[in-house]
């Protein structure tokens, strides 16, 4: 041991650190970017269920969903410019994603944050004023670039911050306030549907605006990480960010192994080409991979279209959003339980355990709903039936928002060397607005295609990834994001293109080959 350095399990140093009323501020300031990603999940599945809204933008919907109960009960809300609306705000952060991913490394992490921020407050002032679909569509645009520069620099600037042994609860503060900001839409458009008048929808859209001066004025507040200080030359600044987030003096080490990361990094010109190489194979797997099975769990499908789905089953208006009100707090509850287990029980165990209650949930839903409603979606669902779905919806979200919710953002964002994780962390997110685009834009015509079916299609990919889990992520708790390489060099599959001294001497992932493999 030297300088407070001792060596952990995996071979890798651990350093001095605990949490500091420091560390709880700027790690809780910089999760609020969580809530405007979650208000907008929440927001925009409530808006588009409510009558008043669906009469002003979307006629035929409307018409078709006030049909009588012999109409198809799964084509009833199926409608291209229903879904573009809430499905362009992906496509907007999918196009910010690799934008943002420059500023976060040229300007720091604090400074993303704050542009999107900025330009989140832009979109729901225009959504609230909307006046036609185009100008709802503008917003959303807006309020895309937003979440493409808050998901692009919160998990990085959380996971830099964070001492190693407290990095998973710390990091998924971000996931907590998604659930927070969910819960809290699905709130108001409970309390605003009645509305006389028909413009709840109005206050529910514009409020948008709340979490978005959050993150624009608390971003200001916020110090950058050392990690970014550092690699845009600023030392003294980050040793002095060092000392504070880890509340001693200690940190000699620690800081000399951060600059060491730091020039290695600043070697690889371009770090887009780089994290093609054979030796970030598996950092690249896990960044496409883990947002990719994230949104084939099933679960944006649930949080967006709940009320409307619920609506499509047979629910009352008002029931319909009671039912997301209660999967919003079985979603904000659950992330808690992930908070308190994640450094305790590590990764791999709450990715194993919430697959598979995710999968068996899935299961019971689609063959509810098939007895229900059979191939020809004719029928309606008695009250026992509508509370038992209710029941396993709220067991789906809970085994998601213990496991793949926040994990899906926590592990790709901590397993990339510095030299290319700007680039790892919007590959990340750029997947994961891929695919929330796709299958956001595809739902409803889905639900149509496939009726109960599309349940069990989400099934079957829970047991994918939960397989890939069980056979190719290493546990991550605990290991210091510049000793991050040494747990993939001793993965039984990994290992043969990641080839680190056991003494953790290579460090960042520069991980020049001592031997052939």
């Amino acid at each position: 041991m030297a300088g407070g350095v001792v060596v952990n399990a995996a071979g890798g140093k651990e350093y001095p650190g605990h949490m500091t009323a420091f560390v709880f501020f700027t790690c809780l300031v910089a999760s609020s970017g969580g809530l405007i990603f979650g208000y907008d999940i929440g927001i925009s599945g409530g808006v588009t269920s409510m009558d008043s809204f669906l009469q002003e933008f979307f006629p035929s919907v409307y018409a078709k969903a006030e049909a009588s109960k012999d109409t198809n009960q799964y084509c009833k809300f199926n409608s291209q410019l229903l879904t573009l609306f809430t499905s362009s705000l992906y496509l907007a952060a999918l196009a910010t994603s690799f934008v943002a991913a420059s500023v976060t490394r040229v300007f720091g992490r604090k400074w993303s944050m704050f542009c999107g921020g900025l330009t989140f407050l832009a979109g729901s002032a225009l959504n609230g004023a909307a006046t036609d679909v185009m100008m709802l569509i503008l917003g959303r645009i807006l309020l895309g670039i937003g979440v493409g520069f808050a998901n692009q620099s919160v998990p990085l600037y959380l996971s830099e911050m964070a001492p190693a042994k407290l990095r998973g609860m710390l990091n998924i503060g971000f996931q907590l306030m998604t659930t927070i900001g969910i819960l809290a839409a699905n709130l108001i458009n409970y309390a605003t549907v009645g509305i006389e008048g028909g413009w709840g929808w109005r206050i529910g859209l514009g409020l948008a605006g709340v979490p978005a001066l959050v993150i624009t004025v608390g971003a200001l507040a916020l110090p950058d990480t050392p990690n970014s200080l550092i690699a845009r030359g600023y030392h003294e600044n980050a040793k002095a960010v060092l000392v504070r987030i880890r509340g001693t003096d200690d940190v000699h080490d620690e800081f000399e192994d951060m600059v060491a990361a730091s020039e290695e990094a600043s070697a690889i010109e371009h770090p887009w080409r780089n994290i093609l190489e054979p030796k970030y194979r598996p950092q690249l797997t896990v960044a496409v991979l883990i947002p990719f099975f994230q949104q084939l769990t099933g679960i944006n499908v649930i949080m967006f279209y709940a009320p409307v789905l619920f609506l499509t089953i047979g629910f009352g208006d008002d029931a319909s959003l009671m039912s997301a009100v209660i999967t919003g707090l079985v979603n904000m509850f659950a992330t808690v339980v992930s908070i308190v287990t994640v450094d305790r029980l590590g990764r791999r165990a709450l990715f194993l355990q919430g697959g598979t209650q995710m999968f068996i949930s899935q299961i019971v839903v689609g063959t509810l709903i098939a007895l229900q409603f059979g191939t020809s979606g004719v029928g309606a669902m008695s009250r026992s039936n509508a509370m038992l779905l209710v029941l396993f919806i709220c067991l789906y979200v809970a085994g998601f928002a213990w496991s793949w919710g926040p994990l899906g953002w926590l592990v790709p964002s901590e397993v990339f060397s510095l030299e290319i994780r700007s680039a790892g962390q919007s590959i990340a997110v750029c997947v994961n607005m891929t695919l929330t685009f796709i299958i956001g834009q595809a739902f409803l015509s889905m639900l149509c295609t496939l009726k109960f079916g599309l349940f069990y299609f989400f099934a079957g990919w829970m047991f994918v990834m939960t397989a890939f889990v069980a056979l190719f992520l290493p546990e991550t708790k605990g290991v210091a994001i510049e000793e991050m390489n040494l747990v993939w060099s001793q993965h039984w599959f990994w290992g043969r293109y990641v080839n680190v001294d056991r003494d953790g001497s290579r460090r960042g992932g520069s991980n020049r080959r001592t031997t052939g493999v």
